[in-house]
């Protein structure tokens, strides 16, 4: 299925879904990249590792409710040490680069692509183990050490990569490192390129999004730091 420029600019800030096709009911990823995720999971399936999404594409909308939601406490925003963040302390901007550093700003979030993937062992699961997606997940020890150790070694020879890896430049300019992040490099290149501060500022301008004056004298730094990788 091929996207036209148009619903490629507003696939691109999650506003067009005509290039996704469902894996289950609630669960899709870009045409051009649900035979590359399978081949993923086949070649996983032979180190007895069963790579499984725990999100896939996300809408610009579903995004907006998660900001909204961190930005008015109905929502917890934890820190780097995974403690919750006071949020009525801080001043709207500090709120901002709290939410950030593990929340895309709407319209900015890799997964509005279809492209990108939070991913884990369900294999490594106890029948009652509440997956966290949390860096000790991924570390020596952790419940998916074997699924990072042999993504560590599998990735280089495919198209998917870690955006957020702990040495990526999006993690030196703001965002957490997250290693159950994988993105489809020949499609997302594509879209990024689509994504540019004014287009940013224009969308949410539009939007009824939490701290929004806040967010538009800032869209600059959120480009540079959160977003251009």
């Amino acid at each position: 299925m091929a996207t036209t420029k148009a619903n490629t600019a507003l696939a691109a800030l999650g506003l067009d879904e005509s290039a996704l096709l469902p894996l289950t009911d609630n669960l899709y990823l870009h045409c051009d990249v649900v035979e590359p995720y399978r081949a993923l999971v086949s070649a996983a399936r032979q180190q007895n590792i069963e790579l499984t999404i725990a999100s896939g594409y996300r809408s610009f909308a579903r995004q907006l409710a998660i900001f909204n939601a961190k930005a008015t406490g109905q929502r917890p925003v934890l820190n780097d040490a995974g403690e919750t963040v006071a949020m009525h302390t801080l001043s709207d901007a500090d709120k901002l680069w709290a939410i950030l550093r593990f929340s895309a700003l709407p319209g900015a979030s890799r997964h509005h692509w279809g492209t990108d993937m939070d991913v884990f062992d369900r294999a490594a699961m106890a029948p009652d183990y509440q997956l966290q997606l949390t860096p000790d997940e991924c570390c020596p020890g952790g419940v998916f050490d074997k699924l990072h150790c042999w993504l560590d070694a599998y990735l280089p020879e495919c198209d998917f990569f870690r955006p957020y890896d702990v040495n990526s430049a999006a993690h030196h300019n703001g965002v957490a490192p997250e290693p159950w992040h994988l993105s489809y490099a020949p499609v997302a290149q594509r879209f990024a390129a689509w994504l540019t501060p004014d287009v940013l500022a224009q969308t949410i301008a539009a939007s009824d999004i939490e701290l929004k004056a806040t967010v538009l004298s800032n869209i600059t730094s959120i480009y540079e730091r959160y977003v251009r990788l």
